[in-house]
């Protein structure tokens, strides 16, 4: 039987880590970015921030794109970005990256999540994605706009996506990708491990 092949937590480049977070909505993106650019010492950059502006308001491709540029190249030691928006910017961040982290756990774990961080939007206790847009109620329930609509509607489309991405990109094809799913204790193990290489790294 031969041996399992074990892969670093994060591949990086000479030290340096530009990881990019992907996954429907809910999934758990921004607070692993934040936790992993805690970790690392880099900068957290948020696409949603980048992308909305105030009134729910598209930002144009190209200032997207430039917007999002100027944010990575900010960064020279490495970044955490979440977010997907990977059609619209053409591959910029995704050419750009290190690694690119695919959060993949079930509907039924993270819908309940979102729902209750929504209904934390309305009521004014958790902030928007984006200064300037807040949830509605009209639009959260009553309208194929909703964050909630779009999770559900999305999470099968999402997950085939980047399961094609995955097949090609794949760390187990020698690619920047990994994957991440089940309930929760794949992502625990995985963050300890982060964890443990960066304390060996400033260790030596």
């Amino acid at each position: 039987m031969s041996a399992r092949t074990v892969y670093p937590p994060l591949r990086g480049d000479a030290g340096i880590y530009r990881v990019w977070i992907v996954g429907n909505s809910g999934a758990g993106k921004s607070t692993l970015a934040a936790e992993l650019a805690a970790v690392l010492g880099v900068p957290f950059v948020a696409l949603d921030t980048l992308f909305w502006d105030p009134g729910w308001e598209k930002a144009p491709r190209d200032v997207f794109a430039a917007r999002v540029q100027r944010a990575l190249d900010a960064a020279p030691r490495g970044w955490v970005l979440d977010g997907n928006y990977d059609r619209r910017l053409g591959g910029l961040v995704r050419e750009q990256a290190t690694d690119v982290i695919w959060l993949d756990p079930p509907l039924l774990l993270y819908f309940p999540r979102i729902f209750v961080r929504t209904l934390g939007c309305l009521l004014g206790v958790v902030p928007p994605c984006s200064p300037g847009c807040p949830e509605q109620w009209t639009r959260t329930f009553f309208s194929r706009k909703s964050i909630l609509w779009w999770c559900l509607s999305q999470h099968w489309p999402a997950r085939k996506r980047e399961q094609e991405r995955f097949r090609l990109e794949g760390i187990h094809v020698g690619g920047k990708m990994r994957r991440i799913g089940g309930w929760g204790r794949e992502l625990s193990e995985w963050k300890l491990a982060v964890e443990a290489m960066i304390l060996s790294t400033r260790a030596t």
